[in-house]
């Protein structure tokens, strides 16, 4: 534990509906749920607006919507999201060479290695800047803890949302930890917390009265003991700039399950391909193919196979995913597909000409197969990104367990070439035309688009609907939160 609150800890305040509120004018102060909007559909986040109706992460979309039927519900707009994290992320790095980023919205930073912060008062004046500089840069707040521990800043950020900062002063953590539950601490989920409770604990205070022989006779050694010493506020654990990546994955939940064979192995044959891209935007080549299954009872089977040197060659990826299918039942039909890479390497083997023919899992000793998860050497699954996946397939990089990596789209429902009826506007969507300039789709249906045109930084602006095939209507990237100035508005007059 160090004398001096030098440990930061940054949580961006509801980070992809802030985002959404600040380049649609229109929904500032109103309640937006950024999601799936299928029917398995679940909330990625909701704004404060949307949370006093009972609107939570995690929560199915469909139940979201009855309890706030006038929200905004908007799909995930990754691209816009990360160039966002982007620009936090280097005022982080402007502080300290020590960031460790758990996800796009959400970084540990030690002031005290970057020399700019030794004792209460340069960091609490620290967390003050960079809680102005973010705003300066994103028009986003965020929250800030500062303390002697990562445990205790990340305790206190949470207690300074939204958009505030506290200070945890060493000497001062049990005092602080005792009143909250023992929920508070990392670690401790629903079904430990309920074992605590049957017991008699309910707060941090009752963890450290309770002695740690009696912890680990509650919850065994490792968990009892890793307890006692967090309801003391006892955490030495160093901020690790760099988070290597253990594997590049990505999968698709769709709306309807999937029955035909081979629409599922062409399901399969697009996220290999779709993953092959991931990894060599990363830069890295991989040894073992994982293939995850979720069939219609919600079981999931995951298939690995490791090849002979580490490629990020598509068509070995895609032929080695297709081995795998073949050994799984998907009779009943399938909810979700996944395609992952593991054993990560930054070069590839040349020599790869003869790994079409490897056998497929569970078959020798580089490979296995399990249902739940990966088994075998190398075999971590689709998850191993340290990704946590939703019903609906959006994906948000995970806690200090894993990389963080950026969040990937996998908008779900029905897949195949693109229907050649009409293009699809999801609600939220970036859209440009060709008279009215740069807006977003507030929602499409009976063959027509309607869009609000709006940008950062300007008033709420005017609704407009269009047919779905209109030529002068387009897709288009996201505008910037800051820094673009507003053009003069179009005239009503034809």
């Amino acid at each position: 534990m160090r004398s001096a609150p030098t440990i930061l800890h940054l949580d961006m305040d509801a980070f992809y509906a802030a985002v959404e509120q600040a380049s649609k004018p229109s929904l500032r102060g109103k309640p937006v749920i950024v999601g799936g909007l299928g029917p398995r559909g679940v909330v990625a986040t909701a704004s404060y607006e949307a949370r006093r109706f009972g609107v939570h992460s995690a929560m199915p979309t469909a139940q979201a919507r009855r309890l706030c039927p006038n929200g905004a519900y908007l799909i995930p707009r990754f691209t816009l999201y990360r160039e966002v994290s982007d620009t936090v992320m280097a005022l982080l790095r402007g502080l300290s060479p020590l960031v460790e980023p758990l996800s796009l919205d959400e970084a540990f930073v030690d002031l005290e290695a970057g020399g700019v912060a030794f004792d209460s008062a340069t960091a609490r004046a620290t967390g003050e800047h960079l809680r102005a500089d973010i705003m300066a840069a994103t028009g986003l707040s965020g929250s800030v803890g500062l303390a002697g521990s990562k445990m205790l800043a990340k305790i206190a950020s949470e207690e300074a949302k939204p958009a505030g900062l506290l200070v945890i002063e060493p000497g001062t953590e049990r005092e602080l930890l005792a009143p909250m539950s023992v929920r508070t601490l990392p670690g401790v989920g629903p079904a430990t917390g309920e074992h605590l409770r049957r017991a008699g604990i309910t707060t941090v205070g009752d963890l450290a009265e309770a002695g740690e022989d009696e912890l680990v006779r509650m919850v065994g050694r490792a968990h009892g003991a890793g307890l006692y010493r967090m309801a003391l506020g006892l955490d030495d654990r160093p901020v690790v700039a760099e988070r290597d990546a253990k594997s590049v994955s990505v999968e698709d939940t769709f709306d309807v399950d999937l029955h035909d064979r081979v629409r599922i192995r062409y399901e399969v044959q697009r996220l290999a391909d779709r993953c092959v891209g991931r990894l060599r935007g990363s830069g890295h080549s991989g040894r073992t193919i994982v293939l995850k299954v979720r069939r219609y009872d919600f079981s999931t089977l995951t298939r690995s196979e490791t090849l002979r040197g580490p490629t990020d060659d598509p068509v070995v990826v895609r032929e080695a995913a297709a081995r795998l299918l073949e050994s799984v039942d998907t009779t009943g039909g399938v909810r979700l597909l996944g395609v992952g890479v593991t054993g990560l390497a930054d070069y590839t083997q040349e020599d790869l000409f003869a790994q079409a023919d490897a056998p497929a899992t569970g078959e020798g000793p580089d490979s296995g197969a399990a249902e739940g998860g990966a088994t075998g050497r190398g075999g971590r699954g689709a998850a191993g990104t340290g990704e946590a996946d939703g019903p609906d397939g959006w994906r948000e990089p995970g806690g200090e367990a894993g990389p963080a990596v950026a969040l990937v789209p996998a908008t779900g429902g029905a897949r195949g070439p693109e229907p050649a009826a009409g293009r699809r506007w999801p609600a939220g969507s970036d859209v440009r035309h060709a008279v009215y300039g740069p807006g977003w789709v507030q929602g499409s249906g009976v063959g027509r688009v309607t869009v609000r045109f709006e940008r950062p930084g300007s008033a709420p602006g005017r609704v407009r609907t269009f047919r779905l095939d209109d030529p002068e209507l387009e897709p288009s990237d996201p505008l910037p939160l800051v820094g673009e100035e507003e053009p003069p508005p179009v005239s009503d007059t034809p």
